[in-house]
Parts: C-alpha cells; sequence; structure tokens
C-alpha cells in the first residue's frame, strides 16, 4: 500500500505491537454544501489545520474534495472547484504531507492537482467523464474508481438492484477493464463499492456484510461510510455524533479486508484499528 500512504511504521512497544492492517484516509471537504463538514474549511488556514491535526492523530493519507457529492448536491464548474483545492493541496504538501489524494472527476482538475502535489486520484465517477481515463493514465498516480447508480443530484430517488453486491462487483470490475484497456496501470487502481451511492440502508449493509466478494478480486478496496445517513437509520443520530458509529463500521470493513478506509472522525477510527490489531497480534 506504499503508493497510497505515506511511509510510516508503528511505534515500537516492548509488547511489540502488530502494524494496523489498513491505512485511514481523512477526510479534507473544502466545500460550502458537504453534508457533514460543509464550510468548516473553505478558510485555507482552517482546512491546513485541519489536515495537520488529522495527520497527527493518524492519518495515512488526505483527500481534498472541492465539490460536495452528497445527494441532491450540485455541480460546480471546474473553474471553482480549482480555486478550492489548489490552495490547499499546496499548502498541506509544503507543511510535509507526501500523501495527498483529490476527490473529483473532473480530468482538468486531476492534472492541476497532481501538478500541485496531489498524488492520488479519488474519483466518484470511476474514470467515467470524458477525457478522465486518460488524464489519470497519463498523470501516472494510484486510482480509486467508485461505484454510484446515478448521479449526486438524483442517487437517492428509489435506487434499484437485483443483486447490489454482484452488480457492484461487475461494474467495478468492468472499470477496471476499460482503464486497462486505455493504458492505465490496473496495480495502480483501487475500488470502493461506493457506501450511500444510489443505495438503500438494506443495500449498504449486504454490501458490507459480503464485502469479501470484492476484495476476492484481488483489487484493494476502499471502504467510506463515515457519518453516512445509513447510520441515522439504523440509530437515530444526527450527523455531529456518528463518531462511534462510524468508527465502528470502519473496523468493520477492515476485518472484512478493506485495504483503506475513508473517514471524517481519525481518531476514534485510528484508535478502533489499533485496538484491533493489539488484539489480533495476540490470536
Amino acid at each position: 500500500m506504499s503508493a497510497y500512504a505515506d511511509s510510516k511504521s508503528p511505534a515500537p512497544t516492548s509488547l511489540g505491537r502488530p502494524p494496523v492492517p489498513a491505512r485511514i484516509m481523512g477526510i479534507l471537504n473544502v466545500t460550502p454544501d458537504s453534508f457533514s463538514d460543509g464550510g468548516r474549511y473553505t478558510d485555507l488556514d482552517a482546512a491546513v489545520e485541519a489536515a495537520r491535526a488529522m495527520r497527527a492523530d493518524g492519518a495515512d493519507i488526505i483527500d481534498v474534495g472541492g465539490e460536495s457529492t452528497r445527494p441532491g448536491a450540485d455541480s460546480v464548474s471546474a473553474g471553482e472547484e480549482l480555486e478550492r483545492v489548489i490552495p490547499v493541496i499546496r499548502a498541506i504538501r509544503e507543511e510535509g504531507c507526501q500523501a495527498i489524494s483529490i476527490d473529483t472527476s473532473k480530468p482538468e482538475v486531476m492534472a492541476a492537482a497532481v501538478a500541485a502535489g496531489a498524488t492520488m486520484i479519488n474519483d466518484v465517477m470511476a474514470l467515467r467523464a470524458e477525457g478522465a481515463v486518460e488524464a489519470a493514465r497519463d498523470l501516472g498516480v494510484p486510482v480509486c474508481l467508485m461505484h454510484m447508480q446515478g448521479l449526486p443530484r438524483t442517487m437517492q430517488k428509489n435506487p434499484s438492484y437485483d443483486d447490489v453486491v454482484i452488480e457492484v462487483r461487475d461494474f467495478l470490475l468492468g472499470r477496471v477493464e476499460a482503464c486497462a484497456s486505455a493504458g492505465l496501470d490496473a496495480r495502480r487502481l483501487m475500488i470502493d463499492p461506493g457506501f450511500g451511492f444510489g443505495k438503500t440502508l438494506e443495500h449498504n449493509l449486504t454490501l458490507l456484510a459480503n464485502l469479501d466478494v470484492l476484495v476476492d478480486t484481488g483489487i484493494p478496496v476502499l471502504v467510506g461510510l463515515s457519518r453516512k445517513s445509513m447510520i441515522a437509520k439504523m440509530l437515530d443520530r444526527p450527523v455531529g455524533n456518528r463518531a462511534a458509529a462510524s468508527a465502528a463500521l470502519a473496523l468493520l470493513a477492515v476485518q472484512r479486508g478493506a485495504s483503506m478506509v475513508r473517514v471524517h472522525d481519525v481518531t476514534e477510527t485510528a484508535d478502533a484499528l489499533n485496538v484491533a490489531a493489539w488484539v489480533a497480534g495476540r490470536e
């Protein structure tokens, strides 16, 4: 996983703590309208401080996003997205962060972000935008391909599947094949089932329970369950009170083979994964 994350090892201890089995991607939304933290990090200093804190708390990579993909979200222009993300990427790279992901579907944003210091592309559209596959191929950085049924504006309006696990797997394998056919090195790809993107609670739970189907493809799997509305449906928790449930979901995903978890609450997630690693090291 060194291509996706800062190179660092767990601190040595007299008990011989085992390595955590997955990497943590910290979410840094520099948007005014993201579902959980919209508007919190639109100021550059606040964004840089948030990235600094997440790295100190255990994030291996920072995922910078300049366009909300929450249900019902409207799209923004490439120019506006660039104005939001490029100063942040440059600033956190200058602070020494060597692992930065750009959360975008636009080829021009991908190119500018990598030029500014991003080392990974995280695309909810799985490189389906015109020119996106070619841009990712030419940029030569790792890419995460996500499944989404529909578009953010409409994706939660009656999503439907005959078999959500198989359909999501087949879509992602199809995108991997399309990328490889275009000359993109398949060894640089990750896949993400897209929890909450065109899926009901039942779809999400079924995907998580059967995550091994994706893991068995041999392609590293990224999972993003942090603070999602499925937690509200299960536990009736407001978005600001979902850290514990989010950490539990991240741990469940890692136990089922996820290679990376994308989270808002880095401290809680790192603690959960570290405790699990301590126990696993004694089994």
